[in-house]
């Protein structure tokens, strides 16, 4: 299961009032002043948005399922987002490049327009750095076919995790993409499928800010 709600700041916690009351409202047929509430609370969330003050935060728990990519973060692709920039230390070994791999499949979907794609990652240390690199390497070829390229930088010192899209929206998960337990067999449910794949316990922030800073 997971937990979700705005932020608590009053613009956040006034929309959120207004809204319930027109549920209310709208349960006891008082469809007028229900649809003025809404009215009223829609714009307040539209001013939340336009003041960059929007939070959401959803908490993941454990061995949740129904957390996919594409769950998670299709409410905030459109036909706006040309450029994303993705934050993650993490991006070293194989079942890590095919998170990276999943999340670039779904940025190349309609109705996303992505043309460019930033990683900032940091470099595996051991034996399986040439296996990152030469896995980072196919994934961009592989983009650069479909138009799309990718900019890859690292770092030694990254520690947070963040995915930004250049239409305002900013998504931090506490475990990068990474938050997914392994399949318990290549021919179990949630193999293909990561909407079925439990989840480790993690949490999600949701923000929209005006402007977005580049890596």
């Amino acid at each position: 299961m997971a937990r979700c709600g705005l932020g608590q700041d009053p613009e956040s916690a006034a929309a959120v009032a207004v809204l319930k009351r027109a549920v209310e409202l709208d349960s006891e047929s008082r469809y007028p002043q229900a649809l003025v509430c809404y009215q009223e609370g829609i714009d307040l969330l539209l001013q939340v948005l336009k003041d960059g003050k929007y939070h959401k935060q959803i908490k993941i728990e454990e061995n949740a399922t129904g957390f996919s990519y594409e769950s998670l973060f299709q409410e905030y692709l459109n036909e706006t987002v040309t450029e994303v920039w993705i934050e993650d230390p993490y991006i070293r070994h194989t079942h890590q490049l095919y998170n990276f791999l999943r999340f670039c499949e779904m940025l190349i979907k309609k109705p996303c327009k992505v043309k460019t794609i930033h990683l900032l990652t940091s470099l595996d240390e051991g034996s399986r750095r040439e296996q990152q690199s030469s896995g980072l390497r196919e994934i961009k070829e592989s983009l650069r076919k479909h138009g799309v390229l990718l900019e890859l930088e690292y770092s030694s010192s990254i520690h947070d995790r963040e995915i930004r899209f250049n239409n305002g929206w900013m998504i931090k998960i506490g475990r990068g993409l990474d938050y997914f337990k392994k399949a318990q067999g290549r021919f179990s449910l949630g193999y293909c499928d990561f909407d079925l794949r439990p989840c480790h316990e993690t949490t999600v922030d949701i923000f929209h800010n005006k402007h977005t800073k580049k890596i």
